[in-house]
């Protein structure tokens, strides 16, 4: 079966920017904003697999994202591979995902809405 089938990403919860002289290689969080930001990053992190078997799969959603022409860069976040895409390409991009079987983990507030 395809590694890729087998893996769950979930949208870190926070917005990025590329750290001043590192783009490509070194993100920070962007402080919580009200309206839309330009130029920020979604990051992607697996909840599955994970550690350093994490690592092969991040570059092959990578590709996976670059076969389509939507640019990322995998960046280790918080000691993790994340996938970082621009904002405005985040629906491609778990669109993408999703075509080679990759699960996209939903956040919810855990209150019924009933």
């Amino acid at each position: 079966m395809n590694m890729l089938q087998l893996s769950i990403v979930h949208r870190l919860p926070q917005s990025y920017r590329w750290r001043a002289g590192f783009t490509g290689s070194k993100v920070e969080p962007i402080p919580q904003q009200n309206g839309p930001c330009e130029n920020c990053l979604v990051g992607l992190k697996l909840l599955s697999p994970d550690g350093e078997k994490a690592w092969p799969v991040m570059h092959k959603l990578s590709q996976a994202l670059s076969d389509i022409e939507v640019d990322c860069s995998v960046v280790e976040c918080e000691g993790e591979p994340t996938l970082f895409v621009n904002g405005q390409d985040e629906f491609a991009a778990t669109c993408r995902l999703k075509n080679f079987g990759v699960a996209i983990a939903e956040t919810f507030s855990g209150q019924n809405p009933f």
